[in-house]
């Protein structure tokens, strides 16, 4: 980040990998589905470089007509255990204080149920005006529909000052579809790298992003 940055009007943020660490519980949840199928496992670093668009997208492909069954034991391991795996990322609490200048909301691939519920158990209820998961638009990222649906329930058309804040390509492809600015933050080192995901702005960490909301509140 070299250029004067612009001040936003409203902070959406992608959630796993931007804002917690929940991999364990994915690639848990993962993993049992796999196994039914005597499919090879992945690790929670094969789990983080190959997650990109929401369950009902990635199954599909990788399960065929068996996708739905899949499905139903990938939810019934996630929901056992997943309030247990999730994590702030580091400097995220301390982000999200810098941001309650703004209005702040959540749009992931997460579905929404567990989304809202991860929220909840972290406490942070209070921090998002709106919060969207997989499910609740009509398509999941990288289409815009979820970014533009959180900004309906928010009364806001897309706006260049509206920030949405990602790690992954998909995230900023989801952003400029919806017509706001392409934030990443992190190295994309799990996605090719910065230059693959080709932000508006890049931080290279929650602490620098929050440093600069304190200094363009």
């Amino acid at each position: 980040m070299t250029a004067p940055t612009p001040r936003p009007s409203v902070l959406l943020y992608d959630w796993d990998n931007t804002l917690v660490d929940g991999w364990a519980g994915i690639a848990g949840a993962l993993n049992a589905a796999f196994a039914a199928f005597n499919k090879p496992l992945w690790t929670i670093q094969d789990t983080k470089n190959r997650v990109r668009v929401s369950l009902k997208e990635s199954f599909p492909p990788m399960f065929g007509d068996d996708w739905e069954t899949a499905r139903d034991i990938f939810y019934t391991a996630f929901r056992e255990k997943h309030l247990s795996y999730v994590q702030p990322m580091e400097g995220v609490a301390e982000l999200l204080d810098a941001g309650a200048a703004w209005t702040q909301g959540i749009v992931s691939n997460k579905a929404g149920p567990y989304l809202r519920a991860e929220v909840t158990h972290l406490g942070w209820d209070r921090h998002f005006k709106a919060v969207i998961g997989a499910g609740d638009a009509k398509a999941d990222k990288p289409h815009p529909d979820s970014i533009l649906l959180a900004l309906d329930q928010l009364g806001l058309p897309p706006a260049r000052s509206i920030w949405y804040l990602g790690d992954t390509a998909s995230d900023m492809v989801a952003a400029r579809a919806a017509g706001v600015t392409a934030v990443l933050v992190g190295d994309a080192s799990h996605d090719g790298g910065v230059e693959h995901a080709a932000p508006d702005i890049h931080f290279h960490s929650a602490h620098q992003l929050a440093q600069q909301l304190r200094l363009l509140a």
